[in-house]
């Protein structure tokens, strides 16, 4: 598809706007959707710091780390600011928990939270600026993924990797003071490190996407400070980014309503910690559940019409471990009907494998229908007397027609959090959280977040 703007200064336009954006150009409700993602994120961090995965990336790297300046949420390791913005992009992904911008199914805060965090333990960052910086860096990786969804994703690119790395560079190179040109020179040098396959739904690998990410455009911001130079249409050119990555390209996406839309406003929080194309799913299956009193040996089969991307990123009918649970249907909505919650214990190794769950999994079908939507289903379970009952699921729990409050994001974080800190740090950390705006150095965020 050919542009709608012809333009050659997509890159340019784009730094220029994340140079001249001030924290006080951010309305109220930018600030607050801000901080309730940077709170989301910090639970999903903490709450998988010691997840096997975590435990293998640090072994295998921190031998290699810098001096131990910037923390490793929920743990003691101390690692330079690029080792631990990888580590905490891992982290904070690991449980398939964080945030959604469901338009694109990019999971914004982990590339650029990630690297926030980690280059505010290196230089002093109020909390007002971390906040236009984090709000700054969601916009850019956001927009670019809408100028190129959903056939960038469709090709098999993880596009929380491949965006996130500019998201990452544009809030590094927002504090770190860059201009015009070296602001662009970092979004090029972003461009030029795309990470992701979608083949490695299920795998550590997953995770490694938006820690990579984050360490990525971390360092293409530390490169353009000093003049490293890159192309000025770095994701517009004939063999940049967009050309090179999607079919489809459409960079009004990016450049139209700068400064007054913000694609923050349509991120979401996951109430369920697995692919979010499951969420109706398990929403429908716990209300049938709870509305019924459903026992799993009351139930002869059960019928799911969904979405086609729930059979595309989660048909994994028979799951070895806990993280590829987190992309099958089958294993999401038995273990909702058995135990009526979606939560990281349902999808940890020893549930995959449980045979009671196992048992019910193959009763269960899932068909694609074209005329639901991503975050509908339609379910239909026979009971062993012949009875059927259905539920239908317009709005899943999470979405923006239904999103988390407040509230849920507290509890989801103290569900998290409590277990690694401690109840008494765990409500210390998520006060701090809430307070980001005003603090006088974000490093306290990590103080508080660490063991």
């Amino acid at each position: 598809m050919s542009t709608t703007i012809p333009s050659t200064a997509i890159t340019q336009i784009l730094a220029d706007y994340v140079v001249h954006a001030k924290p006080q150009d951010l309305p109220a409700d930018v600030r607050k959707a801000a901080t309730c993602t940077f709170l989301n994120w910090t639970g999903c961090a903490v709450g998988s710091a010691h997840h096997e995965t975590l435990d293998v990336a640090i072994a295998a790297l921190a031998p290699f780390s810098g001096p131990g300046v910037a923390s490793v949420l929920g743990r003691k390791e101390r690692l330079d600011p690029l080792h631990a913005a990888l580590m905490n992009g891992i982290s904070s992904h690991v449980f398939d928990f964080d945030d959604t911008h469901l338009r694109t199914v990019i999971h914004p805060a982990g590339p650029v939270a990630s690297a926030l965090l980690a280059y505010a333990e290196y230089k002093p960052v109020n909390g007002i600026d971390f906040i236009n910086a984090l709000a700054l860096g969601i916009e850019v990786e956001c927009r670019i993924g809408n100028a190129v969804y959903p056939e960038h994703y469709d090709v098999g690119w993880h596009i929380t990797g491949t965006t996130g790395v500019f998201g990452a560079a544009a809030a590094i190179g927002k504090l770190l003071g860059l201009d015009t040109q070296r602001m662009t020179w970092a979004l090029g040098l972003a461009a030029t490190q795309p990470v992701g396959l979608r083949e490695m739904f299920g795998t550590m690998t997953k995770s490694f996407h938006p820690g990579r990410a984050a360490q990525n455009g971390f360092t293409a911001a530390l490169l353009a400070e000093k003049g490293y130079t890159s192309s000025d249409q770095g994701i517009e050119a004939k063999r940049g980014w967009a050309n090179v990555l999607s079919t489809k390209h459409d960079y009004a996406e990016i450049t139209d309503g700068l400064g007054s839309r913000y694609e923050l406003l349509t991120n979401s929080y996951k109430p369920f910690a697995c692919g979010i194309v499951i969420h109706p799913a398990i929403d429908g299956c716990i209300q049938l559940r709870n509305a019924h009193g459903l026992k799993p040996e009351d139930v002869r089969s059960v019928e799911l019409r969904v979405h086609y991307l729930v059979l595309e990123l989660t048909g994994k009918k028979t799951p070895r471990t806990g993280l590829e649970g987190k992309f099958s249907v089958y294993h999401a909505a038995a273990m909702a009907l058995l135990e009526g919650a979606g939560g990281e214990p349902q999808f940890s190794d020893q549930a995959v494998i449980d045979p009671n769950v196992i048992a019910l999994r193959d009763r269960i079908t899932a068909i694609v229908d074209d005329k639901i939507a991503p975050d509908e289903v339609r379910i239909m379970l026979t009971l062993n007397n012949g009875k059927v009952i259905e539920q239908h699921v317009l709005h899943a729990i999470g979405s923006i027609a239904r999103p988390m409050t407040e509230r849920d994001l507290e509890a989801k974080f103290r569900g998290l959090v409590d277990g690694i800190l401690g109840t008494k740090r765990s409500k210390e950390l998520l006060d701090i959280c809430w307070q980001l705006e005003t603090l006088s150095d974000a490093s306290k965020i990590a103080e508080a977040g660490r063991l």
